[in-house]
């Protein structure tokens, strides 16, 4: 089953945990298809359709603390593999790790 690991940091927080050993170990596993940072909220922009209007704005959508700081693409097993995977990721230490099925067809 395939998940998205999404790491929601909050960008004032000052980390630093390497994540190089989590991810050859979920790479060596095959848990662990693909992933990457992403840039600073600041570099966002949010797209929306609003009555036929485009609405285009700088910065995230949402008002909170914590952002999407990135991403992993998971297969495994089952929900209890993937929070196992998850709950190692170094990010787990000072923010937050959602983990989202994807829709099976």
């Amino acid at each position: 089953m395939k998940y998205l690991l999404l790491v929601c940091v909050d960008e004032d927080v000052e980390r630093n945990a390497d994540p190089t050993p989590w991810i050859e170990e979920m790479e060596g596993r095959g848990v662990r298809l693909t992933g990457n940072r992403l840039r600073p909220v600041r570099d966002s922009t949010t797209v929306r359709r609003r009555d036929g209007e485009l609405l285009i704005a700088d910065g995230p959508f949402a008002e909170t603390k914590e952002q999407i700081g990135g991403f992993d693409i998971l297969e495994c097993a089952d929900l209890d593999e993937a929070i196992e995977v998850a709950s190692k990721h170094p990010a787990a230490e000072f923010g937050t790790i959602e983990l989202r099925p994807f829709w099976t067809e």
